[in-house]
């Protein structure tokens, strides 16, 4: 009898530490553009090896732990464009990575569409993370709009417009969480169709919140625009957000929209807590460095490095030695993505200087998109060739263009008025007296009627970033482009060229 009350209290016991406390925890994981798998300012921050050392950390801690990645990684980045097997490798670098950190979900950014379409099919292919695209869908070349699909072998999927995780702890309480991730429509293609990001994420959400517990956002937005939705969508708790660089935690209602730094220099963990009875919702979310304070995950850093020894060896069909130091920076230059598209940064300020040297400074100014800086960094110290070109990977051409005065206000006007975005313009011997409200190139006011001779790049006279900056454009007069045996036919040597000539004086 005592043998039989003791396994029956067994029973009850064991019985009471597996039921359903109707409460579970669930952490997140978020980064969001992020274009370097590797460290960064000198391997002091950055890097995924160092991320996925804390995603096991927190999966130690906590089971039900999911990574995320808001958009912006395929493109743009220095490796990105280099050929390596016969073709280019376009965030194939970047989809390893991923792959090999077990992402549990990712939304489209902007600079995905960066890709042509084939490039991008394949990173879908070589993917095993589950996208996610609320409100990018894809244009078909007979007009029909269609989801994108990701292909294992013979099979297709459709990349869903809404996402159910289902999750359930070890006493066995369960939670349904929906996802709808709405990209920004500001990079335009003719394999894309952007939809309507407010009316699609609104229709979202309706599909979702009927088939679950609560509703999250992972989204690719400008800041505004994800306000915008909390506003329309006041029951979702948390928006998990990109395209910003720089890290926030913006509350509006009960909504909490977070962006962590760009490239991995920080992450957002959220932890969630839950009462299935109550339907209450706890979100606690801390901002982590990712610094040399975590260790390099040896799987993880082993994919790094196997990527940065191609990048090393096919960098070298550029440059002869890209270890090279060409400059020491004593003070920062600062490249990062908010300054340099909204001031005057000393790094915009010496590479249109150089542009200038490229022409023995025979110009009467530069100007040079914003945008077309890259590295999203303050450059400190040493400064290798490698660096410049992971500042400038698009490279490109410095043009020599004679139009008139009138022409040139207007584009610096444009540049202006566009500060936060890739059209900003960095500017040499052109300078807006605030006090005069005019435009002056080498301290005179800008003449309408006189012709003068800049600098600038060959990607702004295509009219990509200022529609009406074009060839065919009347107050155009002449164009030289250099060939390739000058300096300005490459921006990255011209800036090499110029740091090394100052650091010498």
């Amino acid at each position: 009898m005592k043998k039989i009350i003791f396994l029956f209290t067994l029973i009850l016991l064991f019985a009471s530490c597996n039921k359903d406390d109707h409460k579970i925890k669930i952490n997140f994981l978020q980064v969001n553009d992020v274009y370097e798998i590797a460290p960064l300012e000198g391997g002091k921050v950055g890097g995924m090896a160092r991320l996925e050392t804390l995603h096991k950390e927190l999966l130690k801690e906590n089971p039900n732990t999911f990574l995320f990645m808001a958009g912006d990684f395929l493109n743009p980045s220095l490796i990105g464009t280099m050929t390596y097997k016969g073709e280019k490798i376009r965030g194939k670098q970047m989809v390893d990575v991923m792959n090999a950190m077990h992402f549990d979900l990712v939304a489209f950014g902007n600079h995905e569409f960066d890709l042509k379409y084939k490039d991008l099919q394949k990173r879908f292919n070589e993917s095993n993370f589950q996208w996610l695209a609320t409100n990018a869908q894809h244009k078909l070349k007979n007009g029909n709009v269609v989801p994108f699909y990701v292909k294992h072998h013979s099979t297709k999927t459709n990349i869903p417009r809404t996402y159910i995780l289902n999750v359930k702890d070890a006493d066995g309480t369960s939670v349904k969480i929906g996802f709808f991730a709405p990209c920004i429509n500001s990079n335009p293609k003719d394999y894309v169709d952007y939809g309507d990001f407010y009316e699609d994420s609104k229709k979202a959400y309706r599909n979702l919140e009927n088939k679950t517990d609560f509703v999250v956002g992972l989204s690719h937005l400008k800041q505004k625009q994800d306000e915008m939705i909390a506003k329309m969508l006041p029951k979702v708790p948390l928006i998990m957000g990109g395209h910003e660089h720089t890290a926030r935690l913006v509350p509006v209602g009960n909504c909490h929209i977070a962006k962590a730094d760009a490239n991995a220099r920080t992450a957002y963990v959220h932890r969630l807590e839950y009462d299935t009875q109550t339907k209450k919702l706890k979100i606690t979310s801390t901002l982590v460095p990712i610094d040399d304070k975590l260790a390099f995950d040896d799987k993880v850093d082993g994919i790094v490095k196997r990527w940065t020894a191609v990048l090393d060896d096919k960098i070298k069909n550029f440059i002869d030695n890209p270890t090279e130091v060409v400059f020491v920076a004593n003070t920062p230059l600062d490249g990062r993505d908010t300054p340099i598209r909204s001031t005057q940064t000393n790094l915009g300020k010496m590479i249109a200087k150089a542009m200038s040297a490229a022409y023995d400074d025979k110009v009467d100014g530069v100007f040079v998109n914003g945008g077309s800086v890259r590295i999203d960094d303050q450059l400190q110290g040493d400064i290798t060739a490698i660096d410049v070109f992971r500042i400038l990977p698009y490279g490109g051409s410095v043009l020599k263009v004679d139009m008139t005065g009138r022409l040139l206000e207007k584009v610096l006007k444009y540049g202006k008025l566009t500060a936060g975005k890739g059209s900003y313009l960095q500017l040499y011997n052109i300078d807006y007296d605030k006090d005069n409200k005019v435009w002056k190139v080498q301290g005179k006011p800008i003449n309408r009627n006189k012709t003068y001779t800049v600098a600038t790049s060959d990607y702004l006279l295509k009219g990509l970033d200022i529609p009406f900056l074009r060839p065919e454009n009347k107050n155009v007069i002449k164009i030289y482009a250099p060939n390739e045996n000058e300096t300005a036919f490459d921006v990255r040597n011209a800036l090499i060229k110029l740091m090394k000539k100052e650091q010498h004086n």
